[in-house]
């Protein structure tokens, strides 16, 4: 049995997508299954069953009554056997015929799609607001990263919130940085469908970049498919999509490429369950104003409206932690009526002494180098108090960073001395 831990529940995937059985049990139409096959059959030309099933990710059953439908129909036709006895199947002329016409209508070649109706219960079944985030948890999926106390008491119940969050504050604060990680903390899986269809129409969701699949290796026979969850559904880690200033309107809306004839996911769909940020908030190419307007909706009721290119639209949820990250000033972005609807704005300053001590030590011991108290306080002394500079938690990566570029052209000795520092600053400071 297949499981995936939820914050501390188990999660039974064989009981959440159950392998369906037959065509009706699907979801979909026995003529978008048929589609799919010989299309699969002409690209590959001669296909075992073992291999048709793994392409469409359908139990053996399924597709014997596909191909014996095929057949009839006089489309597909018996080849000789493999060596180990596989019957092997290609097209006839007419299922040549009928597989171009198929990719005519629409480009999608990969595993059977989910229905909608079958992706939206269990999208939301995996909410990660299920199983609220505790404390706990979220010290140790950030246990790399050092961050204020009081950060991580507004940071966790903004992401068992409903509501979307802003964080803000000046460049170099670990805005982005701890954005990043803030999946590390959920600590557990999700099933992200393949591909979705909406009537007779298919649009791909799964993202290799973006979808880390964590899938077991099956223990059972490929062409019986009674054990496990549906495998039309990729089990992934809860993503992380980060967009930023190359937003534009249509990454918000279902794509469809003429020359591939396929729908492409937008960006909220695909990362459903997981985590959406949208850094550098005000630099994208569409608007604030225009992003606020076409979110209000899902923000508020989690759902969503999209449509197709025949006109016709459909509700998907919005089920995800939405970040907004930015360096502006939020009153100069949105007027107060948007700021209301994000629920929490969290700010993000410079550090104090400690804590910038803590990274710049950690810094070091990552890049291998030494450093004493005494130089760490000349740092302090001559530059930032002396250069009024605030201690921001980007500064020491990157001085660092400088150093140990010095150190190794100039086959010095790994120990952070005052006179690099004076270099380092010069070159990282205009």
């Amino acid at each position: 049995m297949v499981t995936a831990q939820a914050q501390g529940a188990t999660l039974n995937t064989d009981v959440l997508a159950k392998r369906p059985t037959t065509v009706a049990e699907t979801g979909l139409s026995e003529a978008l299954l048929l589609d799919l096959l010989v299309k699969h059959i002409f690209t590959s030309g001669v296909l075992t069953k073992e291999v048709l099933v793994n392409k469409m990710a359908i139990t053996g059953g399924i597709l014997q009554y596909l191909l014996d439908t095929a057949k009839k129909l006089a489309w597909v036709e018996n080849r000789q056997t493999t060596a180990d006895g596989q019957m092997r199947y290609a097209l006839s002329l007419a299922g040549e015929l009928h597989a171009k016409q198929a990719f005519a209508r629409s480009g999608y070649l990969g595993l059977a799609p989910i229905p909608l109706a079958q992706y939206v219960p269990i999208c939301r079944k995996q909410s990660s607001r299920a199983n609220p985030i505790t404390l706990d948890m979220l010290q140790q999926g950030l246990k790399g990263l050092v961050l204020p106390r009081d950060l991580l008491h507004k940071v966790g119940p903004a992401m068992n919130s409903c509501r979307p969050v802003l964080i803000y504050g000046p460049p170099g604060t670990g805005k982005s940085y701890l954005c990043r990680h803030l999946n590390l903390a959920l600590g557990d899986d999700v099933l992200i469908p393949y591909a979705l269809a909406i009537g007779n129409e298919i649009i791909q969701v799964f993202d290799p970049e973006l979808h880390h699949s964590v899938e077991m290796v099956a223990n059972h026979n490929p062409l019986d498919l009674a054990q496990g969850h549906d495998p039309r559904w990729i089990r992934c880690h809860r993503p992380l999509r980060i967009t930023g200033g190359e937003l534009t309107a249509e990454m918000l809306e279902v794509r469809f490429d003429n020359h591939s004839r396929t729908y492409m996911a937008p960006l909220q769909l695909k990362a459903n369950n997981g985590i959406l940020l949208l850094d550098d908030l005000g630099r994208q190419r569409i608007s604030t104003k225009q992003l606020f307007n076409r979110w209000i909706i899902p923000m508020e009721e989690r759902r969503d409206f999209l449509g197709l290119q025949s006109g016709e639209h459909f509700e998907i949820p919005f089920e995800l932690i939405l970040l907004f990250s930015t360096n502006l000033d939020p009153k100069e972005l949105v007027d107060e009526a948007f700021l209301r609807r994000l629920g929490y704005k969290i700010h993000f300053d410079a550090l104090d002494e400690d804590l910038y001590r803590q990274i710049w030590f950690r810094v070091c011991d990552e890049l291998k180098l030494s450093c004493t108290e005494e130089v760490f306080r000349y740092l302090l002394r001559e530059y930032h108090q002396g250069c009024n500079k605030p201690l921001i938690p980007c500064y020491p990566r990157d001085l660092l960073g400088i150093i140990s570029d010095q150190v190794h052209f100039m086959k010095l000795e790994p120990v952070v001395t005052q006179s690099l520092i004076d270099s380092a600053w010069s070159i990282y400071f205009v």
